[in-house]
């Protein structure tokens, strides 16, 4: 997909998804947990079985508020939470949007700095970093020169794990240099550079923490995790007791299946507006360009897919092992992929064939 395109069909998304349509406004009700499936999966279960697809954990597929399919493999069960890795900062995301919904942050534009006031001066001053916001964070496009697909960045995340002030460990980078053959953000599609940087997304969870007045697991169980019936979470904690916003977060298959469902219908559940729609809206517009077939939102990844000779815009949380949470807003579907493929070559194009060659194809027939 060319540039030229990317654009145009992820604003289509995001109108998309901020429009529930009249399919969509009861509560889900899935089957019961013993019937025969909506949907028929059957060569790609094999190919599970098998072992031509590798562990796979479940897949599961809703459309139009009813879970269609439902399937475990590799030991998992319905109350199996997986790590869901770097899906976890599509969450953050949601929960960013809450706090600005209740006027807990006055918006994306808000100085991440101003909520980190008492900790230690950072090394590396730069007034560059005053103005660093909520909004470069969730785009990961902050100045801070920090690169996780860069093993030589000094703000990779391998490097933070090491010190037990993450955040700090954020605020100390220095700003970032952008060689001849990189593009500057004032160059760049929507004014921004792309650089993934976990460090952000970890900071981030300060941030809410000093905004919300409450640690972030509290305010997610309350706000977004108790109105859609999940309980159980598992986050993981930094050294100095900070929930890490930026991945780990452990949610069973059903869970992540609601989560992407809430976005589906514009943030409303059981008739509970949980999620603003002008947050849906935002969250899933391109902030950044990636490259000639990916832009990013806050925390959100877009794409379009193919699949019997057609395209597909799509927007979905991703995390290491190839785990995705996959918004169809054409199809009024989600599609849950959960994988203990980590740190493997090919893991999220395993996901992605899972999608285009089994799951889309049965949705269209």
């Amino acid at each position: 997909m060319r540039s030229s395109c990317c654009c145009g069909a992820a604003l289509l998304l995001a109108s998309l998804l901020a429009t529930p349509s009249p399919a969509r406004a009861g509560e889900p009700s899935p089957p019961d947990a013993g019937s025969a499936p909506v949907l028929r999966l059957d060569a790609m279960e094999a190919a599970i079985r098998s072992g031509e697809l590798k562990k796979i954990s479940s897949v599961l597929v809703a459309r139009g508020g009813e879970r269609v399919f439902e399937g475990y493999y590799d030991g998992a069960t319905p109350t199996t939470r997986m790590d869901t890795r770097s899906a976890t900062k599509t969450i953050t995301g949601m929960l960013v949007g809450m706090a600005i919904d209740r006027g807990l942050l006055p918006g994306v534009d808000a100085p991440v700095l101003r909520y980190l006031r008492l900790r230690r001066p950072a090394q590396n001053p730069d007034p560059r970093k005053q103005r660093i916001t909520v909004e470069d964070f969730l785009t990961m496009s902050s100045l801070l020169e920090c690169d996780d697909w860069n093993e030589y960045s000094r703000g990779n995340e391998e490097r933070m794990y090491l010190g037990e002030d993450w955040v700090q460990f954020a605020l100390d980078l220095p700003i970032k240099g952008f060689p001849p053959w990189a593009k500057r953000p004032a160059d760049s599609p929507y004014r921004r550079s792309f650089s993934y940087c976990t460090a952000g997304a970890v900071t981030l969870g300060a941030v809410l923490e000093r905004a919300t007045g409450t640690p972030v697991q509290d305010f997610a169980r309350k706000h977004l995790f108790a109105p859609l019936g999940i309980a159980g979470e598992q986050w993981q904690v930094s050294p100095l007791d900070l929930a890490v916003t930026g991945g780990g977060l452990r949610l069973t298959g059903r869970d992540l299946l609601a989560l992407g469902q809430l976005y589906g219908r514009g943030g409303r559940w059981n008739g509970v507006q949980v999620v603003s729609e002008a947050w849906v809206r935002r969250s899933t517009r391109p902030h950044v360009r990636i490259d000639d077939e990916t832009e990013y939102a806050d925390f959100w990844w877009l794409k379009t897919v193919r699949a019997a000779g057609r395209a597909f815009s799509t927007a979905y949380m991703s995390g290491n092992g190839g785990n995705k949470v996959i918004l169809l807003p054409e199809l009024d579907a989600v599609v849950v992929i959960t994988s203990t493929n980590f740190n493997t070559r090919g893991m999220h194009e395993q996901t992605e064939r899972i999608l285009t060659e089994h799951v889309l194809p049965a949705l269209l027939r």
